[in-house]
């Protein structure tokens, strides 16, 4: 593990922007092309915002993106879907963007993602951590096992709380009770991870993360076992670090 701590959220987002683009940039001069998974969330605005400043041939690169709510249309304000256009697909013209779609035949929506990224190893994978120290939407107990490139999950009280406080939905009970979501073992099948997780109400998270023993209950505690993962933390995230 890489572990990289900023003075603020800002920093932090450019930091990791200039590790992603320099991993994305080395793939495409090695084999032309690279395929890449996004995360999303509060959290991830300011690496986005620091991503569009760099020079990438986004046109040779494929994007996946972690999870999606099941029922909730594109244009409702916490869609992923949305998200992703409005923040990182308005400057980023890439070859092909497999986005999660929770609406219609979701059965077949997810055989469609899973025979598209399990076609070719994934580069580059960012992927955050939550509130309850969930990566996408494995929220604790974590599923480890499972083959499945996405699966449908139940989501727990302390994720729903998260979407609330960061200004998603407007109470608990507006939350969707379930998601489609990549699960743990393909995430943990990318080359490379970079893990974006600023502010302070992800500093108990990060603690469980790297003080204690991997374990489902601590979802992102997996990533320690990872050959190349990269770490970028602000002051207020790393605060509970020894």
């Amino acid at each position: 593990m890489h572990l990289h701590v900023a003075e603020t959220a800002e920093q932090l987002g450019k930091t990791a922007a200039d590790k992603a683009a320099e991993i994305i940039n080395g793939c495409i001069e090695k084999q032309g092309a690279a395929r890449i998974i996004l995360s999303t969330g509060a959290s991830q605005f300011p690496f986005l915002e620091a991503l569009a400043q760099k020079q990438v041939d986004w046109s040779k690169v494929e994007m996946f993106h972690l999870d999606e709510y099941v029922g909730l249309p594109e244009s409702h304000l916490a869609s992923f879907r949305k998200y992703l256009r409005e923040r990182f697909l308005s400057y980023a013209p890439v070859k092909k963007a497999y986005l999660v779609n929770g609406e219609g035949d979701v059965a077949r929506n997810i055989a469609d993602l899973t025979e598209e990224i399990n076609r070719l190893p994934i580069d580059l994978a960012l992927i955050g951590i939550g509130e309850n120290a969930h990566i996408a939407f494995n929220d604790p107990p974590a599923d480890f096992d499972t083959t499945e490139a996405y699966k449908i999950v139940e989501l727990d009280e302390a994720c729903k709380r998260q979407q609330v406080g960061e200004g998603w939905f407007d109470s608990i009970d507006q939350v969707p009770a379930q998601a489609i979501t990549m699960t743990v073992r393909k995430i943990m099948e990318s080359s490379t991870i970079i893990s974006c997780v600023p502010h302070e109400v992800k500093a108990n998270a990060i603690k469980q993360t790297l003080n204690e023993e991997i374990s489902r209950e601590v979802p992102a505690s997996i990533l320690n076992t990872h050959s190349d993962w990269w770490l970028y933390l602000d002051a207020s995230s790393a605060s509970q670090l020894k």
